[in-house]
């Protein structure tokens, strides 16, 4: 009784297809790969970032240039009057 058998997990599985819909989750898991992925891109910038700050000299500031990606939105927020 501690473990579940396959069944139990094939009615879960049912049950969850059935409350949210096979297409919201498939957006669900396609949305959790692009944040894994975007995730791992940040990981492997901010080491390449920390790379270059520590090969500056000392009590030099150094500007990265921004990556440009074409999924980026850049809007401007504006003051309400």
């Amino acid at each position: 009784m501690g473990s579940f058998s396959i069944w139990h997990w094939l009615i879960v599985l049912l049950i969850v297809v059935m409350v949210f819909g096979t297409k919201k989750l498939k957006n669900m898991g396609s949305d959790l790969g692009g944040a894994v992925k975007g995730f791992k891109d940040g990981m492997k910038d901010g080491n390449q970032s920390a790379a270059e700050a520590d090969a500056a000299p000392a009590g030099q500031v150094t500007q990265s240039t921004p990556r440009t990606d074409k999924n980026t939105i850049d809007v401007e927020a504006k003051q309400k009057s």
